[in-house]
């Protein structure tokens, strides 16, 4: 299979409508990431996603819509507070997990009685979204546990030949993946933490919790269960104040001979020697550059050093779930 990129236009918009519409799979900028949407009421469609991406069949995926279709079509709201979180927060990087009215493929709910809905707010998925005019299941679109894309060649260096289409939107600004959000009891439970924080839902709704993420509970929003985000090379986490070890890891491994970056804010930049790929200062910048900047570590480097992110913001919470999960070990448990 040939992939075309495509600039978002009318031409590649109505090709997009042809290929979601007919069962098959585009890919398309958001806010985030990149995601590759089938039609969501389609099990076969929704079946090309994980086939493409090699994705763990229990992994539900997420529903994407158009900010003025209407979500209720698809789901059942029980509390008030909903209304108030979408009025704030939305199109953005939000996802609710609603109880779902059966309309969305099981394949996508992965049979749960639950189903994730997003409204994007990047102007090509909104563009796109509005095109093919019906909800769109998408994940992110890069192979299963690969680093996240954030932009059309991310893409197609992973599905290329695999998809027929991908979408050019430019490169994503969020950079880390939409908070995911329980609104299915009275107080809204964070399942995936992202650029919407606790702090703000709390200052809409009124309350907010993090989920614990048991082993044992249901998969019910992506980013729960399974190891992702990874980069190609090699990786070691090392917390903020072992920067001293962090520097004779690395110049252990540069007398080896292989290729060393460190990965990090521009506080720990200061303190470390070698070649760095810096996230940028605040947790903004540092989600916004840490998919882009673990792509470039794949090109640049056979190990990264990388460190723990703390900029006093509920962001910070975000990028280190991401964070640790594209780190293989922590730097304690290799040594």
């Amino acid at each position: 299979m040939e992939t075309e990129v495509l600039k978002i236009d009318d031409t590649s918009l109505a090709r997009a409508r042809e290929l979601i519409l007919g069962g098959e799979l585009c890919a398309f900028p958001t806010e985030t990431v990149y995601g590759l949407g089938a039609l969501a009421y389609s099990d076969e469609a929704v079946e090309k996603i994980f086939e493409a991406k090699g994705r763990p069949s229990d992994n539900p995926l997420i529903v994407h819509v158009h900010k003025d279709y209407d979500v209720d079509k698809l789901v059942t709201v029980e509390y008030d507070y909903v209304y108030r979180l979408r009025e704030a927060f939305l199109p953005g990087p939000l996802t609710m997990v609603y109880k779902s009215k059966g309309m969305v493929s099981p394949v996508a709910t992965c049979g749960l009685g639950t189903v994730g809905i997003r409204i994007p707010s990047h102007e090509g998925a909104q563009a796109f979204l509005k095109a093919v005019d019906v909800p769109v299941a998408a994940p992110s679109a890069n192979v299963s546990k690969h680093t996240s894309p954030v932009t059309a060649r991310h893409v197609l260096e992973d599905l290329g030949g695999k998809i027929p289409l991908i979408l050019d939107g430019g490169k994503c600004t969020g950079g880390i993946e939409s908070t995911v959000l329980d609104v299915t009891t009275d107080t809204p439970v964070i399942l995936r933490s992202g650029l919407v924080t606790a702090d703000m839902i709390r200052k809409v709704a009124g309350k907010c919790r993090y989920s614990e993420n048991k082993p044992t509970d249901e998969i019910r929003a992506p980013g729960m269960k399974y190891r992702h985000y990874c980069p190609k090379c090699e990786t070691a986490l090392f917390e903020r104040k072992d920067f001293v070890r962090a520097q004779e890891y690395h110049d252990r491994a540069e007398l080896q001979g292989r290729r060393v970056c460190f990965m990090c804010d521009e506080e720990m930049a200061s303190l470390v020697r070698g070649k760095i790929l810096s996230l940028g200062r605040t947790a903004e910048q540092i989600a916004s550059n840490l998919y882009d900047k673990l792509h470039e570590a794949e090109e640049v480097a056979d190990l990264v050093v990388a460190f723990a992110v703390d900029t006093g913001s509920d962001v910070d919470v975000g990028i280190m779930n991401r964070l640790s999960k594209a780190c293989k070990k922590a730097a304690d448990e290799r040594e």
